[in-house]
This record gives C-alpha cells, sequence and structure tokens, in this order.
C-alpha cells in the first residue's frame, strides 16, 4: 500500500525546503520535501557557525556507524562559531571513488531526513538534481538511512535511480553512469558505492517511493516501462515552476525579454500518462485551491507546490532576505526571469529580480569568478583518458585551459555560492569579498501579493496547507494500493 499525499511541498534550492518546512508539512497530513543538494556543505557550515541548539549533533549521534561521525566533528564542529572567519571548505571531489567525499554527503541528508522525521510517523521526502551526479549516491544513502520515504528528481534522466535504490536497499553496490564529455572509453566512467565499506557489513534498508519528476511524455514512459526497478509515479512539472526548468522542445525561440519560449510540444498529454497507470501530481503555478481541484479533476493525485512555501517561515532562506521580497511582491514589483544562461548546466533557470542579489547585471559583473564548490562541475575526458573537471562558471582563462568555449561562458552564474549565500551560509572569499545571493522562484512570485497581504509577512507552512485544502472536499491523504 503506498500513501499517497495530495500536496507535495516542492524540494527547493540549497536548504530551502529544510528539515523544519518538511516536518512542518509532514506533521499537517501531506508530503514534506527536504532538498538533497549540496547537503555536505550545509551540514559543516552549521557545524561551524556552532550548531545552536545541538541539533545537528544530535541527528549525528544517531547514525548508526560512528566511526564516519567523530572525524567530521572535530575538522568542522566550531563550539564559538566562526568568529568572522571564511568557512573551511569541503574539498570538491577528483575521482570517482572517494568514500571519504561520499561519507559527508551521507550524513548531510541523514541528518536533514533525520531532524524532518523526530518525533512523529508522517511522510518525508528528497529532491535531488540528476545533473548533479556524483553526489546523488551517498545522498541517497544517508537518506535511506534515515528511513526517507519518498525521492523525487528532475533536471535530467534519471533513468538509472530505481535500480541504484533496489540496489542500496538490499546492500549491494550500486552504480550511476557518468555524463563525461568528448568520453572515449570502451566502456562508461560510473560512479559506484558500496554500503559494505560504510556498515562493515551488508545490511537491508527500507527502500524508497520514487518519484522522477518529468516534463515530457516520452521520458514518462521511458521511466515507466524500460527501466531495471520500479517507479512510484511522477510530478509533471511545467515551465512555471522554479528552479531548473527543461529546455523547450525543437529550435529555442526566445521572447522580447530573451526567455525561452515554451510551446504546445512542450505540454503533456495527461491522458498517456493516465494510461502509465501510475499516480501523478502535477507542478508549476500549482499553487493555489483552484489549481488543485484542477489537477484532481484531471486524474492526479495532487499537485506539487513550491513558491509558496519557500517564503514561509520555516523555509531556509535568510529571514532578512525572505522578508525584502515578500515586501516587494506585496507591492506588486516583483519578477521573475528565466534565464537561459545563468546555470552553467545549460538548462533554463528560473530567477527572482530581487536588488542587491545576481539578478543585478552591475552586481554580476562585480563579483570575482571562483568556483570552490563545484556540484555543477562538467565532467570531461583530459588528453591522458582521466577525467578533468570544469565550469562554466569558474574563472574564464581557468575554463578556456581546459577546453571550454568562451561563448559557454557569457552570462553564467556561479549558483553553488548564491545559493549557498540565499540560505545564510555565504562564503567570505579571499580579500574579504562576501558571496552574495540568487534567488530562485516559480513564475508563482509574481502574483503570490494576494496571499501575503492576507497572510501577513510572517505566514506559515500551516498557512499554505490551510489555504490550498479548505475550500475543497479532498482528504490529507489518500491511499491507493
Amino acid at each position: 500500500m503506498l500513501a499517497l499525499p495530495c500536496l507535495i511541498q516542492g524540494g527547493m534550492g540549497v536548504s530551502v525546503s529544510n528539515w523544519r518546512l518538511a516536518r512542518t508539512v509532514s506533521l499537517l497530513g501531506q508530503l514534506g520535501v527536504i532538498s538533497g543538494t549540496a547537503m555536505d556543505t550545509v551540514l559543516v557550515r552549521r557545524l561551524q557557525d556552532g550548531d545552536p541548539g545541538g541539533l545537528v549533533r544530535r541527528a549525528l549521534a544517531a547514525f548508526p556507524f560512528q566511526q564516519w561521525v567523530k572525524p567530521v566533528l572535530e575538522r568542522h564542529f566550531c563550539p564559538e562559531g566562526r568568529g568572522g572567519r571564511p568557512y573551511l571548505r569541503v574539498p570538491m571531489p577528483t575521482g570517482l571513488g572517494d568514500t571519504a567525499s561520499q561519507m559527508l554527503h551521507a550524513l548531510g541528508s541523514y541528518v536533514e531526513v533525520f531532524l524532518a522525521k523526530e518525533g512523529h510517523s508522517g511522510l518525508v521526502g528528497m529532491n535531488l538534481l540528476t545533473k548533479l551526479q556524483i553526489p546523488t549516491l551517498g545522498a541517497l544513502y544517508g537518506a535511506m538511512l534515515a528511513k526517507v520515504d519518498y525521492v523525487l528528481m528532475g533536471a535530467g534522466i534519471p533513468r538509472e535511480i530505481p535500480e541504484a535504490l533496489d540496489r542500496l536497499a538490499a546492500g549491494e553496490t550500486a552504480s550511476l553512469k557518468l555524463d563525461v564529455t568528448g568520453w572515449t572509453g570502451a566502456e562508461a566512467a560510473r560512479l559506484r558505492f558500496n554500503p559494505q565499506e560504510i556498515a562493515g557489513e551488508v545490511q537491508t534498508i527500507k527502500r524508497p517511493s520514487f518519484l522522477p519528476i518529468i516534463a515530457s511524455n516520452s521520458l514518462a514512459t521511458l521511466l515507466a516501462r524500460k527501466v531495471t526497478g520500479s517507479i512510484q509515479g511522477f510530478v509533471i512539472e511545467g515551465p512555471t515552476a522554479g528552479g531548473h526548468n527543461a529546455p523547450p522542445r525543437g529550435a529555442p525561440v526566445f521572447d522580447e525579454r530573451g526567455q525561452p519560449v515554451y510551446g504546445e510540444r512542450d505540454v503533456v498529454d495527461l491522458e498517456q500518462i493516465k494510461a502509465l497507470g501510475l499516480p501523478f501530481w502535477l507542478a508549476g503555478s500549482a499553487g493555489s485551491p483552484e489549481a488543485l481541484q484542477e489537477a484532481l479533476d484531471r486524474g492526479a493525485a495532487g499537485v506539487q507546490v513550491g513558491t509558496l512555501f519557500a517564503y514561509s517561515q520555516e523555509s531556509g532562506f535568510e529571514p532578512g532576505l525572505k522578508r525584502r521580497i515578500l515586501e516587494q511582491a506585496a507591492r506588486g514589483e516583483v519578477k521573475v526571469f528565466t534565464d537561459p544562461r545563468a546555470s552553467p548546466t545549460g538548462f533554463p533557470f528560473k530567477v527572482a529580480e530581487v536588488a542587491g542579489t545576481l539578478s543585478q547585471l552591475e552586481v554580476y559583473q562585480e563579483r570575482t569568478r571562483v568556483c570552490d564548490l563545484g556540484y555543477l562541475r562538467e565532467p570531461y575526458q583530459v588528453k591522458e583518458g582521466k577525467i578533468g573537471f570544469r565550469c562554466a562558471s569558474e574563472p574564464i582563462d581557468q575554463y578556456l585551459a581546459k577546453g571550454g568555449e568562451l561563448a559557454h561562458t557569457e552570462g553564467r552564474k556561479c549558483l553553488c555560492n548564491a545559493l549557498m549565500a540565499a540560505v545564510g551560509q555565504g562564503q567570505l572569499q579571499k580579500g574579504g569579498e562576501q558571496e552574495l545571493p540568487l534567488v530562485t522562484s516559480g513564475d508563482e512570485l509574481e502574483r503570490i501579493g494576494n496571499f501575503v497581504k492576507r497572510f501577513g509577512l510572517d505566514y506559515s507552512a500551516a498557512d499554505v496547507v490551510g489555504y490550498l485544502l479548505s475550500p475543497t472536499a479532498v482528504p490529507k491523504m489518500a491511499v491507493a494500493g
């Protein structure tokens, strides 16, 4: 039996969908979702900021394999905080088999899911980006050790994830193909993760339900019928959703602002989806009672909502930044731009136009390029037949020296550092340059003003759930076999 929530809270940004938000939504009978992106860095920066209340350490104390916890605490925990010093960075991986690096991802996702699930039996999910390949297996394993209920993945084609979940649940080695630009090897490069290296023996754990986030019927059919392992449903995300969007199908066309234009070919045929026999949720501009009712009428199990939850008091946005955006939205002065250049992945990326952030051209141009987190780096084959890493947002001379093309650097932003700054964990770089935020939001941010006027600048996740469900006769939780 699979519990089907009516509402899925979006897994947004880096720690915007944090454990507090996910826990609150879960306690309200819906599916709370944590962001699994960059959880190694989120973990160690919380420790370096002193771990107020001891929450991270409490979660780490419950991790079943304590030999991996002690060195992390010894290296990163600062009881009095950093005292204005830069954050100690997590080394960027240089190979494919770094168990210690994977363990930081595992510990980070374990802590987040543990805290989200602590003290109740509600459902908690984790959202990951398919494009961020290297952290995936470690992050999945840590979340599964904490008994995560759902895994959601978009921004790519997660065709190998169902089998990886099966293998990790059975205590077996899981692997994923690594997409390497220019790869000429006889066999594909693969990332591998062996749980026995962590646990010391074979241990079986709970296998979560898997919901790929898709934007086309062809991808839905592929994942439902042609992968090893099983999926339990879909989130169908439209181009108005925040974060990374699927690019439009066909030749690129742009509007007068330079945004990609989506057309009929980008609309998912829900009748074809229903024929696959799996539950589905609609996402993208779904944050209203009317949108929820329409989704239910069209055969969906419910909706995934991001933007309304992203600005609730429980979310991870830095409080001052959050309040400024809501004040701007209440005045009807906030705009969202689908930037075709911002992300080094090449995917369109939703950017909220907010003063003092990298959305402003002059602020972006003043920043010194640096790549010291590296989550969105592109693996490529170097001349020696080995794998190197480059990022179109790194210093241009470094990128060109690695064989990158100058045109690929234009307009690229360091999403890694900017999204960390958006949740109050911005790095202090050399020379005293403070990393500034970039805010990603769905198009619904432009229409959130009336909601803010009704519920106030300090509205809660409970206000969001109550608003979405109160006019409808839908149950808080349906159950399907």
